[in-house]
């Protein structure tokens, strides 16, 4: 049964407005990227950018296996065993018995980790407040709603996306 995006028929004003936003979005990594980057040469405890991302984890969804966290943040295991491996080193991160099954060990951050990720917390808060300084309180607010219903929607319809390029990868080689 197709999905009702493979039913819709766009117009070419909905079709170009979707390209715009695409290349708004690809700007709009670009500069994350580079931001992070930046961000990540004043960091001096030696810590991977990329290894914050398993801290923000940890502490918005609780104790993990390290294969829910790779699963969750789209990297391998490996990748993600290194740099869990460096934030147990640097305290961050501690090392749990798993209580459904105790060869296995969960990942949950240390006193330190959450102090490490709420002082990370501000700073970009306090960057991005600095980006918005100047909009209006309502537009700020609408960003964040709008950002919402796009993360929402990205969510409902990824696994759709990915179904149909993968459908017509193998339609054009055939």
């Amino acid at each position: 049964m197709p999905s009702p995006v493979e039913e819709a028929a766009f117009t070419d004003t909905e079709l170009d407005i979707a390209d715009e936003l695409g290349v708004q979005l690809v700007r709009f990594m670009r500069l994350l990227t580079k931001a992070k980057s930046q961000v990540a040469k004043l960091g001096p405890d030696g810590i991977e950018r990329a290894a914050y991302a398993i801290l923000f984890q940890l502490v918005h969804d609780g104790p993990q296996r390290t294969s829910r966290l790779a699963e969750a943040l789209h990297a391998e295991i490996s990748t993600i065993s290194r740099q869990s491996s460096s934030l147990v080193q640097h305290g961050l991160v501690e090392r749990l018995a798993d209580p459904e099954d105790g060869r296995a060990c969960l990942l949950a951050p240390t006193s330190e980790g959450l102090r490490v990720f709420e002082e990370n917390r501000r700073q970009r808060n306090r960057w991005l407040a600095e980006v918005l300084a100047e909009w209006p309180e309502e537009e700020r607010r609408v960003l964040n709603k709008l950002l919402d219903r796009l993360n929402t929607g990205i969510e409902a319809h990824a696994p759709q996306l990915a179904d149909q390029v993968s459908a017509r990868s193998k339609g054009e080689s055939a």
